[in-house]
């Protein structure tokens, strides 16, 4: 059962914002995707962005206050994770630290070798939720999927185990969970990742389907069909205990190639990304087209470049011109835009309850 909801949407529970949305008042994000740098210590066979971006970090004073600014306008939630490795900024832990003592709820998005007990240490009580990407259940398939070290894949399980153990130590409330992309060349390995992170005792790992990006010239799994690969799923049932379980995106698999039920992209005021060069884009499917930008941190602050003419222009053309149809396929607004689409948009016997 997916009782986070990770294959759904979350904005049911944030009704009074949906509510002003729907008064059409100018409202503040919910969520922000962060990226603190472009530079990452992987290069897998399925990224997003092929690595064609220059490394650059986004300055921890720039980080800090944005947090400090988001917080009072009500965003409940960042993620930290990007375009690259967010480990790679050296003051990662200060800066997730800085943003839950806002008021933020924090989460952490990494490929996990550079988790190690001192950073664990140090953010785990802050964090939320994190959840490491592992795309492999053995050291040979790790190599190939993330162009990685040869000793990344027993140091990413190693910090596992770590972060398992100073979680249950200091009785912090984060979860920790990991991730696998499901492809033809890993998918035999599923099952033998969940045995081993069951043993572990992380919280969860989550089985999800390859959505290209726009930027990416990559075609790991492009032509994949989803449906031929569910029956995979009944495999992991008895991995799952109390506390362990696999979440299988199903319902994600099932309408990659469905043709979307809204014109527009409903939901982009509800979330913002941020690029490691300070740019706060609707998301990330827009990343590095300037005419999306609604400004860049380096420049202004996050208070000033909400209220900016630049983001009311493009959330104008996000709300009558953009043709979300065209948009990339299994976007993480997807459910979100299906359910405020079905409330701008209800039938003739709503009131039939």
């Amino acid at each position: 059962m997916d009782e986070l909801r990770i294959d759904s949407h979350k904005l049911i529970y944030h009704v009074g914002r949906v509510s002003d949305w729907l008064k059409g008042k100018d409202i503040y994000p919910v969520f922000l995707d962060v990226s603190p740098t472009s530079a990452c210590n992987h290069r897998c066979v399925f990224c997003g962005l092929d690595f064609a971006r220059r490394p650059v970090f986004l300055g921890t004073g720039v980080l800090e206050k944005m947090a400090r600014d988001a917080a009072r306008h009500g965003v409940k939630s960042i993620m930290y994770a990007g375009e690259g490795e967010p480990l790679l900024h050296k003051d990662m832990a200060r800066v997730i630290r800085t943003t839950k003592n806002c008021g933020i709820d924090v989460a952490l998005n990494t490929n996990g070798a550079l988790m190690d007990k001192k950073f664990l240490e140090k953010a785990l009580p802050y964090l939320t939720w994190l959840r490491v990407s592992i795309d492999a259940g053995t050291a040979g398939t790790y190599k190939a999927m993330h162009r990685a070290g040869q000793m990344d894949f027993d140091r990413v399980f190693q910090n596992l185990e770590d972060a398992v153990r100073i979680k249950n130590k200091k009785q912090c409330r984060v979860t920790v969970g990991t991730q696998f992309l499901l492809l033809k060349e890993n998918a035999p390995e599923a099952g033998i990742l969940a045995a081993r992170l069951a043993k572990i005792g992380v919280d969860y790992l989550i089985i999800k389907p390859y959505s290209k990006h726009p930027l990416s010239s990559n075609d790991a799994g492009t032509e994949l069909d989803y449906t031929k690969m569910l029956a995979i799923e009944k495999k992991f049932g008895k991995y799952q205990d109390g506390t362990f379980r696999v979440i299988f995106r199903r319902q994600t698999m099932e309408k990659r190639f469905k043709d979307k039920p809204y014109l527009r992209c409903l939901g982009a005021p509800f979330w913002a990304y941020i690029s490691a060069t300070g740019d706060v884009y609707p998301c990330h499917t827009f990343l590095g087209v300037k005419r999306c930008s609604f400004g860049t941190l380096n420049d202004e602050s996050f208070t000033d470049i909400w209220k900016g003419e630049r983001r009311k222009k493009v959330m104008r053309y996000f709300r009558t011109a953009m043709d979300a149809r065209k948009c990339r396929e299994l976007c993480r607004l997807d459910e979100i835009n299906r359910y405020l689409w079905q409330l701008t948009h209800p039938h003739a016997h709503v009131n039939f309850i």
